[in-house]
């Protein structure tokens, strides 16, 4: 299901256009230059995730043969814009058609079909859910919308609090391994960029939607709607936009002690987008909302605070600015964003007297100017970003000076705290024919603890060996400062530390690639070396008196190994992937840890995309574009994932168990219509009962049904 970025395809020159057979137009699907023109078509990706902006050059001012891409996406494995088959480390892509098969409810179960990403709930469906990269914590990966941070600097269990539904996404883009010069602070581990669509003027809609509708409901009260419009252009031919909104409620799978329901869950998301083009300024902007309350179980309990009727509520909001300018060889894309997370907690819902809500509300301002330009010796990016978190809280930060009330409440935020990150970065990236190697460096100065400017270098390199295969090489290093939680919660059995030290990471990998026509496998090797780890960790030995602390760990070690393979034949697309890591980081006796030492040691994800019945309808026969595109026709989509976790849970009597592995199937059959879909779909079809996290016990069989309409 995730493919590889690695398609390079031999070039073949021509001086001139010949309407013959073997002339240019009969060589389509390979790389061709034409004098100063180059088309390049992508083996692997789906239609809908190619640019079709044309590239404009002066033929005029152009007096010997160069290559010049058309049509090829640009990937997010380097701070300067590259191509596909230029990058030089290996980014991890699911295309929009990958994303319309995937048997799921939410981007977060999306997310679990990546074999190198580990996705923990607390509550399906997209109501909490933490996500970690090769055995990494939830606080040390960075997920970007188009671009753009948007984690909440207060707690990484706010990170997927996403606007955007599945119908807005375009593609996922992951990247494993530390990312420090291209994303900053933040990527230790590694980085999830998920690109929107980028839609037509609705005047001219290239085959893409102008309304889509989509309604389901299922098991446990589960009910979803949803919608997505394109909107009038702002002038003819020179824009686009979009609005999306969802609504989204299940009663949950469980009950708390008194019987009253206790995994619950309602949400409300709504996300606006749009761009405008003229010469050589473009403009891109987006607007999101994500609202949701659910019932947190026992989400956040322990041995000393056995609460089974916890209850949270948060929204986010989200704004972003983005322009490209041309000037000349130099391009630049200056950046403003903006983004607000509100975090409400009950401990006891709804019962004050039992403990006083916890109140947060960050807020994070960034400003970024990138820029790049190319020259005798490559393709140069220089660049720098100030990124100022503040935070409002009832519990977390130092004491303010001033009080701020909290909206809707008679309450004020009392405690708060404010730290600015300030990057410059540069990197240089040489393309040859079979070879790119790609260096550079971040320095980063934060103002929190008088932090020092800091030095992180990186480079990667890749080697085309003929058509098929290709090899490729990386280090980098990163860093990631503490979350405010990890500094100040200080709340039944939690203990932080205000003191914590930045984290660090220094990463090597090795692997290779191999592509075909039908067939498409790669193998990854990679180390991790992290200095100064921030976990959890509770002495069970000390009986009552036990706490769950924040601390630095000194050394953590880990390695671990990914493979994959996809086969495409007779229209159906099989996939097998695995992932195993080893951390050699041991805890004493009677220690556990909540993050950081609970990683998936083996990870198997095997996919199947098989179409049962195509049926051509008369209008798809009498050429329709869209018919052809769409015809009808009845698919099954599956995928089974196997994952055995190390480390251990405590439970409420204290008792110290070991998480047991587990497989889930789940499966989608879908019968597809020009206009519309319906579908049944089934999680957990193997009723399994397992834990992602000790305390949370995860539901059984899930049954929805739903269509969508096309318009």
């Amino acid at each position: 299901m995730y493919k590889p970025l690695f398609n390079k395809r031999r070039v073949l020159v021509f001086h001139q256009f010949k309407n013959k057979g073997w002339a240019l137009f009969g060589c389509l699907g390979r790389e061709v230059v034409c004098s100063v023109l180059s088309v390049a078509t992508l083996t692997y990706a789906s239609a809908e995730s190619v640019s079709t902006k044309p590239v404009v050059t002066d033929s005029a001012a152009v007096s010997t043969p160069r290559e010049l891409l058309l049509d090829e996406v640009s990937v997010t494995g380097s701070r300067a814009p590259l191509t596909r088959s230029q990058a030089a480390r290996m980014v991890t892509v699911l295309e929009r058609a990958d994303i319309q098969q995937a048997p799921v409810q939410s981007i977060n179960d999306l997310l679990k079909l990546a074999v190198g990403i580990d996705v923990r709930q607390r509550s399906p469906i997209g109501a909490q859910t933490d996500i970690s990269i090769r055995g990494g914590t939830q606080e040390q990966i960075i997920v970007l919308l188009n671009g753009i941070n948007i984690c909440d600097p207060q707690t990484g269990h706010n990170t997927l609090d996403l606007p955007c539904q599945l119908s807005d996404i375009l593609r996922i883009e992951v990247l494993e391994g530390p990312a420090a010069r291209i994303y900053g602070t933040s990527s230790l581990v590694g980085a999830i960029n998920i690109v929107t669509k980028e839609d037509p003027s609705p005047a001219s809609p290239e085959g893409e939607e102008l309304l889509l509708l989509r309604a389901e409901g299922g098991s446990h009260g589960y009910a979803n709607a949803a919608a997505r419009i394109l909107l009038p252009p702002f002038r003819e031919g020179r824009g686009g936009s979009s609005l999306s909104a969802s609504y989204t409620r299940s009663d949950g799978w469980s009950r708390a002690a008194n019987g009253t329901l206790n995994s619950d869950y309602c949400g409300t998301k709504a996300f606006y987008q749009g761009s405008y083009a003229k010469n050589a300024l473009r403009l891109n902007w987006h607007v999101g909302l994500a609202d949701k309350g659910w019932g947190s179980s026992t989400a956040y309990a322990s041995p000393k605070w056995k609460a089974d009727d916890q209850y949270e509520h948060t929204t986010k909001l989200t704004a972003a600015l983005q322009a490209s300018v041309k000037s000349g060889a130099v391009s630049l894309h200056p950046t403003v964003y903006w983004n607000q997370h509100q975090d409400r907690y009950e401990g006891y819902r709804g019962r004050t007297d039992l403990m006083p809500f916890n109140y947060n509300r960050t807020d994070v301002i960034g400003l970024q100017l990138n820029s790049h330009f190319d020259w005798a010796l490559g393709r140069t990016a220089l660049g720098a970003e100030m990124r100022n978190e503040n935070l409002l809280s009832g519990n977390l930060g130092e004491p303010l000076a001033r009080p701020h009330h909290i909206y809707g409440t008679d309450r004020d935020y009392t405690r708060g705290l404010n730290r600015t990150n300030i990057s410059a970065y540069a990197e240089h990236n040489v393309l040859l024919r079979n070879l790119t190697i790609s260096a550079g460096f971040v320095v980063v100065k934060n103002t929190w603890a008088d932090m020092n400017p800091t030095f992180y270098p990186g480079i990667d390199a890749s080697l085309r060996l003929g058509r098929h295969w290709r090899l490729h090489a990386s280090y980098n290093t990163s860093l990631r400062m503490p979350s405010f939680t990890e500094m100040y919660y200080k709340v039944q059995g939690y203990a932080a530390d205000p003191h914590l030290k930045p984290e660090e990471m220094r990463a090597l990998e090795l692997g290779a690639n191999c592509q075909f026509s039908i067939l498409n496998c790669q193998l990854s090797l990679w180390h991790h070396h992290g200095r100064n780890m921030i976990d959890w960790i509770m002495d069970t030995r000390l009986g009552d008196d036990a706490v769950w602390q924040s601390v630095n760990h000194t050394r953590l070690n880990s390695v671990g190994l990914e493979t994959s393979a996809q086969l495409s034949i007779l229209n159906s697309q099989l996939s097998i992937s695995y992932s195993y890591i080893h951390q050699a980081k041991d805890l004493e006796a009677g220690v556990v840890s909540q993050y950081a030492l609970e990683y998936l040691r083996h990870k198997l994800v095997v996919g199947a995309h098989i179409p049962l019945l195509r049926l051509p309808s008369a209008a798809s026969r009498q050429g329709s574009a869209v018919l052809q595109r769409c015809r009808s026709h009845l698919t099954l989509d599956a995928s089974l994932r196997f994952q055995d976790r190390a480390g251990q849970y405590t439970d409420f009597d204290g008792s110290a168990n070991d998480y047991s592995p587990y497989p889930l199937v789940d499966a989608r059959l879908t019968w597809q219509q020009p206009h519309y879909d319906v579908y049944l779909k089934a999680d957990n079809l193997l009723n399994t009962r397992y834990r992602d996290y000790g305390l949370v016990e995860q539901p059984g069989r899930w049954l929805i049904a739903g269509f969508a309409l096309r318009l």
